[in-house]
């Protein structure tokens, strides 16, 4: 027997990565159309959500929790996922500012702040949760008892 001691595989960044190499034209389109679709789901998620609460809201945040889940799966980085959040969250913001005429888009409700902070966190969760391997990532360490 070896006393060698067992060393861990490196790990390898993903193609694409942005440390390494710029990103493509086609990634580069991507990345733009998942923005454009994060500010069309947060636009649609604040119009809708209040319309039969909770029914509309719970659509709402899986529309988001789908978009970032599936950016970051086909994209295959954790941008790819991100991207769209982002556009998510300007939409969200842009729409809190008041209106000239003393409008808000959202009202002071309970359906509005779980829209606003639920999106949020459904954002973040998906986002970084839908790269390959998971949440824990590949070669991470894992003990066991």
């Amino acid at each position: 027997m070896s006393n060698k001691p067992k060393v861990p595989a490196q790990r390898t960044a993903p193609e694409g990565n942005f440390l390494t190499a710029p990103p493509g034209p086609a990634r580069i389109a991507g990345y733009a159309g998942g923005a454009l679709l994060g500010l069309v789901t947060g636009l649609a998620g604040a119009l809708v959500q209040a319309a039969l609460p909770p029914g509309w809201l719970a659509l709402a945040l899986a529309a988001l929790a789908g978009l970032c889940y599936g950016g970051a799966r086909l994209a295959r980085t954790l941008a790819g996922g991100l991207i769209p959040a982002v556009g998510w969250l300007v939409a969200v913001v842009l729409l809190t500012t008041t209106r000239p005429e003393g409008d808000y888009v959202f009202g002071a409700g309970l359906g509005s702040y779980g829209f606003l902070l639920g999106g949020m966190a459904v954002a973040v969760i998906c986002a970084t949760g839908g790269r390959p391997g998971g949440w824990a990532g590949p070669g991470a360490v894992r003990t066991s008892a």
